[in-house]
């Protein structure tokens, strides 16, 4: 009798677990998911130094063009105020908080993942017009 008891409590869950097949559709969709984020100025410029020191393949403190991803070098002479031909971390900052000013569309501090796709949209176009 017992063991009926426990068996009538059993089969009902496992006939609601289903039966775990996912389309191959809802397989990409996961794959390809991005959650929505939402970036603080505050938190964009304590990632700053950290991607400095990651681009600074020799070490130097010094960023030249050659170490900046392409999307970037297109600023390179704009942020380099003292003309030496390199970027220095206070250089490097004022870069990286001027993009993430520009992508803060809507100006109250954060960028959302909305913006920062929107963002990069333009960029792209922008490169594209220009024959980049």
């Amino acid at each position: 009798m017992r063991g009926l008891i426990v068996l009538a409590g059993i089969v009902p869950l496992v006939a609601g677990c289903g039966t775990g097949t996912t389309s191959a559709d809802e397989n990409a969709a996961a794959v390809d998911y991005r959650p929505p984020t939402v970036t603080s100025r505050l938190d964009f410029g304590g990632s700053i130094e950290r991607r400095f020191h990651r681009l600074d393949k020799n070490g130097d403190d010094r960023l030249v063009r050659d170490e900046l991803p392409p999307w970037l070098r297109g600023g390179f002479d704009r942020y380099d105020t003292d003309g030496n031909g390199s970027l220095s971390s206070d250089e490097w900052g004022k870069l990286m908080l001027d993009r993430f000013d520009r992508m803060d569309a809507n100006k109250d501090g954060t960028v959302t993942s909305k913006e920062r796709d929107a963002a990069r949209a333009a960029a792209r176009a922008a490169r594209a017009a220009a024959g980049n």
